[in-house]
């Protein structure tokens, strides 16, 4: 999907001057670019083209063990935003990241590494990125620059009150994901903003507003670095810990990965021996009358009840294997 919203191509035969349409739209965007963190330049870098390959290496490594650091003064923000999401996802709410760019990209990784983690549907986590699938790997021109693109990525997704929309956006500027929050906020949905620079219009625009600033890049502008590391870290956090409350995990054990190739079913068989301590022959005994799913064999195991007596527990705490466990074990 494509959109022509954006600004058009500056006009050479244009009152303005080159790269400045006669209306100032160059010069405003500039404007706002000088005067964000993420695009600063540093003088103090201009001669890294000269340095060994070993210098540049520990300068990147350096920069980025900030990122963590930065990513820590907002955690009291960003656990409040998961427990709002966790609220809706209860509820049957989806989980959507939209984004332009590194920030869209980062969002689709993120929702499609959910389905084999945690063994959730296709819908329940989606990332949308400016431009469409096609933008994932090529630069979609003026995609991100289109409020109305976005809130047509999320008409087409039927979106409600019970979703979540997680706006990213490095400079926090970007039209499609500011467009985006404001679109779902209107409807209701629950909004987080993700940027990383202070005051920006995305956090403006979301109900909870996450500015994780990690200050200029190594390279001026190029905000796949320290950004994108601290955009992926939180994504991270926003995903896992609400999939942790929604009883996706037992422990720090994946019990609902879904075992869809060999790695993931030796580690299937690894996580009810790790959650069980059981033998080779229980585990295979309980996997077998559970259709090879992990969560219901512990339960068989350590509730000592059958493959159906499993999945009508675990439909009754809603998925939540320590409920199930205490409802068999009090049966």
């Amino acid at each position: 999907m494509t959109s022509t919203s954006g600004p058009s191509a500056p006009d050479p035969s244009s009152s303005g001057t080159y790269g400045e349409s006669s209306s100032g739209t160059y010069g405003e965007l500039r404007a706002q670019l000088d005067a964000l963190t993420t695009e600063a330049f540093r003088p103090e870098l201009a001669e890294i083209d000269q340095l060994p390959t070993l210098d540049i290496a520990r300068i990147m490594n350096r920069e980025d063990s900030t990122v963590p650091d930065a990513v820590a003064t907002q955690l009291p923000l960003i656990a409040a935003a998961v427990d709002a999401v966790a609220e809706r996802a209860a509820r049957g709410g989806r989980l959507i990241y939209a984004g332009a760019g590194t920030a869209g990209r980062l969002g689709v990784l993120d929702a499609s590494e959910c389905p084999p983690t945690f063994n959730t549907a296709p819908e329940q986590v989606v990332g949308l990125i400016a431009g469409g699938p096609g933008a994932m790997v090529t630069s979609v021109e003026g995609a991100e620059d289109s409020k109305e693109l976005a809130a047509a990525d999320l008409t087409a997704l039927k979106l409600t009150a019970d979703d979540t929309v997680v706006g990213v956006s490095a400079s926090g500027r970007t039209p499609y994901a500011v467009g985006a929050v404001e679109y779902a906020r209107g409807l209701g949905a629950l909004t987080l903003g993700l940027s990383c620079n202070a005051g920006s219009a995305l956090a403006a625009a979301a109900e909870h507003g996450i500015e994780v600033v990690v200050g200029p890049e190594l390279l001026t502008g190029s905000t796949r670095l320290k950004a994108g590391t601290a955009q992926k870290l939180v994504l991270n956090m926003i995903s896992t810990i609400t999939m942790i409350r929604l009883g996706k995990t037992y422990g720090n054990l994946m019990v609902d990965v879904r075992a869809s190739n060999e790695k993931l079913r030796a580690r299937s068989r690894r996580i009810v021996a790790l959650a069980t301590g059981a033998s080779d022959p229980e585990i295979e005994a309980a996997l077998a009358a559970t259709d090879g799913e992990v969560k219901p064999a512990i339960l068989t195991i350590l509730g000592e009840v059958d493959g159906p007596g499993a999945a009508s527990l675990l439909a009754e705490s809603r998925g939540h294997l320590r409920a199930a466990l205490k409802a068999a074990r009090t049966a």
